[in-house]
Order: C-alpha cells, then sequence, then structure tokens
C-alpha cells in the first residue's frame, strides 16, 4: 500500500505486532505519520523517526469510553481532567465523551464551551462532553453545537438535571436532533421501595431500593418515547438480564435502528453477593443486580444485543465510600482497569479481541459519528494501544492515576495489559519493564468532532472514517 507522508512529520513504525482490525487479526506493520494512520502494510526498512519492535504483541484501535465523569468542574477533590486523562491513557482510553452533572452543570453553549477550554489545558486524551437536558432548556438542547448528544436522568435525581415530567420528555425526544442517552430508573419505584425498607438500611438495600423495576419501568418508557418519535436513543449501563428483550426488540434494521446500549464493568464482574465483602465500594446506580444478571448481560453483549462497553467512571474519595449507607454516594472508578478486564476475560476464551476493539472503539464511534475515530485504518487518527496479552499484573490502589487512588478491583491479577498508548501519534502512556508507568504531560489530546448525519450504530459497516 501506498504510504502518505508529509514533509518534515514525525513518524513512528510500529512493526510486526498483530493488528486488530474490524473483521480479523493480521501480524503487520503499521506507520503513524504526522498524526494519522498512513499505512497499515509498511515496509519493514521504512524509514521513520521511531520504530516499535511488536513481535508478540497486539495493537488496538484506541478505546472510546463514552460515558464518564470527570468532575470538573467543582469537584475536584474527587477527580479532575488532568488525573482523569492521565488514567485513561494508562488503561489504553484515547478519546472520552463526559456528562453533564458537574458543578455548574452543562446545561447550555457556554457551560460546555467552558469545560472544553478546560479540557484543552489539562487533558492528555481526546474529549467531548455531553449537553445536559432540564425540565426547561429544550431551546439550549436544540441549538447545543460540538457535543456528542443530550443526557437526561430518567430517575436517579441530579440536581435540577432530573428529568422525569412526561410533558418534558416528549418535547425532548420531539424536538431536537441530537442522539439521546439516558440514566434510566424510575423515580417513582425508587422512593416507593425505600419507603417500604423505613430508615434502618444498610448497602445490601441498594438494590432493593434500585431493583430490576425501576430500571425496566424507566426504560421501556424511554424506548417508547425513542420510536414514537424516531429518535436515536442509547440506553447507558444496563443493569438487568429483562432490559435485553426490551432492547432487541427495536434495535434492528427493521425496527429503524434506533436504539443502541451499552454494558458497563461493575455490571458484569459484580452481583449483590458481593456486598459482604466490598461494601459500598461497588454502590452504584443503577445498582448491582444478581449473579443471573450479571451472566446474562455478558452473554447479551456477547451475542451483539449489547453494542458498547463503557465505564460510567464515576469517582469519589474513600472517606467518602467508607460513610455509613445511604451516606455513601454511588459510583467508582474504572476508566484504568476495564480493558485489562475485557482482555483477561479473552485470555480465558470468553471473548475475541475482535469483540473487544468493536465494543470499545467502532461501535462508540458509531454510535456518537465522531469522526476519523474506531479503527486502525489508513486516514484515520492515529489513536493506537499497544498490548502484551501475555502480561499479567495485579490491580493495587497504591499504582492507580485516578485521584481517588483506588479500585474495587483491588488485589484482582489480571492477564493482558496495555503497555503503550499514543494519542494523534503521539507516545502518551508506557508501561516499563519494570513495571514503572510514564504519562507524558506535555502532550494534549483533541476536541473530537462528531458528524450526527453520518453517524449512529445502523447508518453505516464502515464506521466513521477520515473527513
Amino acid at each position: 500500500m501506498q504510504e502518505t507522508a508529509v514533509a518534515g512529520s514525525v513518524k513512528t513504525l510500529i512493526r510486526g505486532a498483530m493488528v486488530v482490525f474490524p473483521d480479523r487479526t493480521h501480524v503487520t506493520n503499521v506507520l503513524l505519520v504526522d498524526g494519522k494512520i498512513a499505512s497499515v502494510d509498511a515496509m519493514d526498512g521504512t524509514r521513520a523517526d521511531e520504530v516499535v519492535d511488536a513481535q508478540g504483541l497486539a495493537l488496538f484501535p484506541g478505546l472510546i469510553d463514552d460515558q464518564v465523569h470527570f468532575r470538573e468542574p467543582g469537584l475536584t477533590h474527587k477527580e479532575d481532567l488532568q488525573t482523569a486523562s492521565k488514567a485513561c491513557a494508562a488503561g489504553g482510553v484515547t478519546s472520552f465523551l463526559e456528562m453533564p452533572n458537574t458543578k455548574p452543570p452543562a446545561v447550555d453553549q457556554e457551560l460546555i464551551e467552558a469545560k472544553y477550554r478546560i479540557a484543552a489545558g489539562k487533558s492528555v486524551v481526546n474529549y467531548g462532553f455531553y449537553i445536559g437536558a432540564t425540565p426547561t432548556n429544550i431551546e439550549s438542547l436544540k441549538k447545543a453545537k460540538g457535543v456528542p448528544g443530550i443526557k437526561i436522568f430518567i430517575g436517579s435525581s441530579t440536581g435540577d438535571l432530573l428529568v422525569d415530567d412526561q410533558e418534558a420528555l416528549e418535547r425532548i425526544f420531539a424536538e431536537t436532533s441530537l442522539p439521546i442517552c439516558a440514566h434510566c430508573e424510575d423515580e417513582k419505584t425508587v422512593r416507593a421501595n425505600q419507603a417500604k425498607l423505613g430508615e434502618a438500611l444498610r448497602v445490601h438495600d441498594h438494590s432493593r431500593i434500585r431493583d430490576h423495576q425501576a430500571a425496566i419501568i424507566s426504560t421501556r418508557r424511554a424506548i417508547d418515547l425513542a420510536v414514537r418519535h424516531r429518535h436515536r436513543f442509547h440506553v447507558l449501563h444496563v443493569s438487568t438480564a429483562d432490559e435485553i428483550p426490551l432492547i432487541e426488540a427495536n434495535s434492528g434494521l427493521d425496527k429503524g435502528g434506533f436504539i443502541t446500549a451499552e454494558l458497563c464493568p461493575h455490571h458484569w464482574c459484580f452481583h449483590v453477593g458481593d456486598y459482604d465483602r466490598l461494601g459500598t465500594l461497588i454502590q452504584m446506580n443503577p445498582s448491582i443486580k444478581t449473579q443471573r444478571d450479571t451472566e446474562l448481560l455478558w452473554q447479551a453483549l456477547v451475542e451483539g444485543k449489547i453494542q458498547v462497553v463503557a465505564t460510567d467512571h464515576a469517582p469519589h474519595t474513600l472517606e467518602e465510600k467508607s460513610q455509613r449507607y445511604p451516606l455513601s454516594p454511588s459510583g467508582l472508578p474504572a476508566v484504568e482497569n476495564y480493558f485489562a478486564l475485557l482482555l483477561d476475560r479473552a485470555s480465558r476464551g470468553s471473548c475475541t479481541w475482535n469483540q473487544i476493539a468493536s465494543w470499545t472503539s467502532d461501535a462508540p464511534a458509531r454510535v456518537w459519528g465522531i469522526v476519523g475515530k474506531g479503527r486502525i485504518e489508513v486516514g484515520y487518527d492515529a489513536d493506537v494501544v499497544l498490548v502484551d496479552p501475555k502480561l499479567k499484573r495485579t490491580i493495587e490502589n497504591s499504582k492507580q492515576w485516578t485521584k481517588s487512588k483506588w479500585s474495587p478491583w483491588h488485589g484482582t491479577t489480571l492477564q493482558g495489559w496495555p503497555v503503550r498508548t499514543w494519542v494523534g501519534g503521539q507516545s502518551v502512556y508506557r508501561l516499563e519493564a519494570d513495571g514503572s508507568q510514564h504519562v507524558s504531560d506535555a502532550i494534549r489530546g483533541s476536541r473530537l468532532t462528531f458528524d450526527h448525519q453520518r453517524g449512529g450504530y445502523w447508518n453505516t459497516t464502515q464506521g466513521i472514517g477520515p473527513a
């Protein structure tokens, strides 16, 4: 293949890697030139500023985490865009989409642009920010630009971001054009369950308060809105097996392709039996469910009924999480470990590398119309991750890049880890042979570009390529 060269540009040759393409894995040489993928079958002798010997290693497209809470502005004692983006780089995540429930919440263009300005000065990976829906900001939602989509909290009250009124929801789905995603838990059900249980609560009750019915009722409601208004809709953090038929029934081409969904690692890793061991560390919204749910959710992912894997990275300090329930906040950090959790499953035959690349890169790029991302292909952005599939490492709180410095997977040994991450062709993360890790403070990611006309999971089988 003819390589694309730019006079005076920086070249990196990744030689002999097992490259994970959308439909196959093939040992080849990948050339990165001036921030782009210039060749996927470069000659061994191709001149480059750096030649990386990747024999025995796998090269994945950079991960895109489409659901994170990085806490800036307003809650930076928990996390900020610098610490969070470093955690991304260490975990193989080269792009993130951040939720609007910061302080102040990102509910209009001015507040969104303020977050972009902060990211431009701090983030070592690429970034995008959702606009949040409120019961009264319909005009801001209609005018929003440069965002992946609209986030609605349908239940799980988050200040002014709770939108539970049917008339307001109807207007949002009917009058806006951006893709919508939602946190689906029925507020009335949650409140009724809590009233029944009274005040003497323990963390185990969290999954009784935010039970299966709370999730099912709200997901059914949101899907009905999307189908009636023919509006693209993404179901965030599916937590129950009973939601899968609702999603599957409305996600195919014959249904218009309006519905996609995602799974988070805590919902396939943990179940209610783990509260005895981990307590409030696994307190999440939506809540952890049963072991049956974890097994069937993973099965649905492998079978293609769920398209995306994301983290819902939502850190709090250990001091905050150690408070007695229900004073303890919901949320956990995951962005730097979920790739390894998936790679470990692949090492045990539970999924394939191609599936992982689809769930974490190609599918989120297509769902949100992210230009130039999601694949290792000529012309795409040079966001790639080199993985040692045989490397075993143990997750340790003290070695976490997230500001919160803890993980619910502390003490877990996994096989398969990122050892090098490039963002826009620049080496941002490196794991050395002695186990030391380095993230470059000098690198800055870029603001993501969205093409919603070309986007949408079902709109194309070719992905969102270079502009």
